[in-house]
């Protein structure tokens, strides 16, 4: 027998669905569209799905996650909670839900990361790329129907434009419903939107003459955490709006391999692009087009830079082949998608641009990113490194490129970690720990008077390092200090207090367990071996490098000692680290605006050589030698042990 659940969303309305006895809240939340973030993808482990339990009674039962203070006010994890014989009200508060927090829609606008854009963009077409692409305005001035000349407004349309473009156009649907009204409010003195594609011209849209009509494109960074974009007018090349939200994917899980494992469920793959496209990108649009005064149907190209899975998810393709041993994705270059295709709202035949992907876990944000980093022109051996939800990397120069991609997990964007979190408002991103005292000190997203939430991934790396170097840790990540600030709890796991419960915004404690610290030492163990295993298998040293390049939303507020100091980065001259912003971004706004940078990013990919470390012999070794703080091998890191 089925059983009414009653979500009620702090600061929404109530959803109301059945369930039956023994299903998981978390599975019928996501049945129902309930947004309840839970990174782990439902294994118990990150502890982010906690919801209240207000009326009837679920199958629950304490955890590492839930005290019993916190049991016997309610609180439940949705992943570990299963329905019973009753009906049921559960709160799923903002607190809780940290998904909701990500789905925020946030202005690009930071003052920094517009500079690091701008400079990232001239060095692209410093390079001679030229811009430019297949679309062309045609104005076009008709001779008005009368009853001596009754040809149709299409033939009419049609022969002006072969006499003016020496070839046949094809019209739209599109084109041909805006076609009468536009004909005679004009007067018949038009603009048409012609896009040279597959060998035709297709007539995309017509406007009157005397309507000012921006013809735009928009490009599309889409991560697996995050989602970025910017709307761009073609012809000139500006910045029209800017905006990020959270990927909506997120409460299916937080990484790659779990929203594969849900795309193979019963509906998933619809969930996911759903989730992607009509939650997060739509909405974007939207409050961009919002923003610059301008219909959308005016946006008549999409240039799309994100890894294979989400490559695969955007376009509503299967992705469980990815995961699947040889590990082939469905594709690695596709064209001749259009906007109607995925269901985006803009002009239904807008071309949408899809960087290549290179292999099953290095994709369109790495050829669109290591176009932005130039590396393809560079004289120096250069390391390239995106630092996200997925880390990912390419080295070479000039004459050679080689990429792979490392099983980091979510840590560095807040996954995998008790009190981690994106950076956003609230989040910590630097961390200092007095020595004597072993208190610390906090910098805040969102500055003074913002109490803090969370750790994001700058923070967590900093307050890492700063343990190990004032001892609280040891090389195994283990604490062992006993002070104010450390807690043991009911298991034995020990855990330092970042910010009291008094000190916090949420009014819980901000601490780093040994789970916590075990997770992020295997994601930084993960990036350093990767470097490690790609130079070995090509007969480099590291002192080789003569350049580092980070990219990511995380890599901005990187402490680049702190970061070599645990072991995560190459222990080689700080000067050679430079920092490029969101580069999948940047690499999509240059094929936006120009064709020319499309086929560079194309060639990358095809001149590219991709290495699958899961099946490289040498791997699994230098990851575990690399699970220590810094290393097992502490000559790697010969400054480590340095104030």
């Amino acid at each position: 027998m089925e059983h009414k659940i009653i979500f009620a969303i702090e600061g929404g309305d109530n959803v109301e669905i059945t369930a039956q006895p023994g299903e998981k809240l978390l599975d019928v939340a996501k049945k129902a569209n309930v947004a309840i973030d839970a990174p782990c993808g439902g294994n118990g482990s990150c502890g982010k799905c906690r919801v209240r339990l207000l009326e009837g009674e679920l199958d629950s039962h304490m955890t590492r996650h839930i005290t019993q203070e916190d049991y016997d006010a309610g609180w439940r994890l949705a992943c570990e909670a299963k329905v019973t014989e009753s009906d049921v009200t559960v709160l799923v508060p903002d607190i809780a839900s940290a998904y909701r927090s990500r789905m925020k829609i946030a202005d690009l606008s930071n003052t920094d990361e517009i500079e690091i854009f701008n400079s990232t963009k001239e060095q692209i077409f410093g390079a001679g790329l030229a811009t430019g692409t297949r679309l062309t305005t045609v104005p076009v001035e008709l001779t008005p129907p009368s009853l001596d000349d009754a040809m149709s407004d299409l033939e009419r349309l049609s022969g002006a434009l072969e006499e003016a473009l020496g070839a046949a156009v094809v019209p739209t649907h599109f084109a041909l419903s805006r076609l009468p009204k536009a004909l005679r409010e004009a007067d018949f003195k038009v603009n048409c939107l012609v896009e040279e594609r597959f060998g035709s011209k297709l007539l995309l849209d017509v406007w009157s003459q005397g309507t000012e009509h921006k013809v735009c494109g928009i490009a599309i960074d889409i991560g697996t955490t995050t989602v970025s974009a910017v709307l761009v007018e073609l012809a000139t090349g500006e910045i029209l709006a800017k905006a990020s939200s959270g990927n909506g994917q997120i409460r299916y899980g937080a990484d790659v391999i779990n929203r594969i494992i849900e795309a193979t469920r019963p509906g998933g793959l619809e969930k996911l692009q759903k989730a992607v496209i009509a939650e997060t990108i739509d909405p974007i649009i939207r409050n961009m087009c919002l923003a610059a005064k301008l219909p959308r149907e005016n946006v008549c190209r999409l240039t799309i830079a994100g890894n294979t899975t989400m490559n695969h998810l955007f376009a509503g393709i299967d992705p469980e082949s990815i995961r699947m041993e040889p590990y082939v994705p469905v594709f690695m270059e596709v064209t001749g998608l259009v906007a109607r295709d995925v269901g985006l709202s803009v002009n239904p035949n807008a071309e949408l641009v899809i960087a290549p992907n290179i292999g099953s876990y290095v994709g369109g944000d790495i050829t669109a990113g290591a176009l932005a980093s130039m590396i393809w022109t560079a004289e120096d051996m250069t390391l390239f490194i995106d630092l996200g939800t997925n880390g990912e990397l390419v080295f070479g120069n000039a004459d050679f490129m080689m990429s792979c991609a490392c099983s980091a997990g979510p840590a560095f964007e807040g996954g995998d970690i008790s009190c981690g979190m994106r950076a956003t408002d609230g989040a910590i991103e630097a961390v200092t720990i007095d020595k004597e005292t072993l208190k610390p000190a906090l910098t805040i997203v969102g500055g003074e008077g913002q109490k803090p939430i969370g750790l994001c991934g700058s923070g967590l790396i900093d307050a890492v390092a700063e343990m190990f170097r004032c001892g609280i840790i040891n090389p195994l990540g283990k604490i062992n200090v006993e002070h104010e600030r450390v807690r043991t709890d009911e298991y034995g796991m020990k855990s330092y207090v970042v910010a009291f419960a008094d000190e916090s915004d949420t009014g819980r404690e901000i601490a780093l367990t040994e789970v916590d610290l075990d997770n992020f030492i295997r994601a930084k163990g993960a990036i350093f071996s990767a470097i490690k295993t790609m130079l070995e298998a090509l007969e480099f040293p590291v002192e080789v490098i003569g350049k580092v390049i980070i990219a990511g939303g995380i890599g901005s507020g990187i402490n680049i000692k702190n970061a070599i100091r645990i072991g995560m980065l190459p222990d080689i001259d700080r000067e050679l680290y430079t920092y490029i912003g969101n580069s999948s971004l940047s690499g999509a706004y240059a094929m936006l605006i120009s064709d020319e940078a499309t086929e560079k990013v194309t060639q990358i990919g095809r001149n590219m050589t991709y290495m699958e470390l899961s099946s490289h012999p040498g791997y699994m070794d230098e990851f575990v030698a690399a699970c220590f703080v810094p290393h097992t091998n502490a000559s790697l890191f010969p400054s480590a042990g340095e104030d």
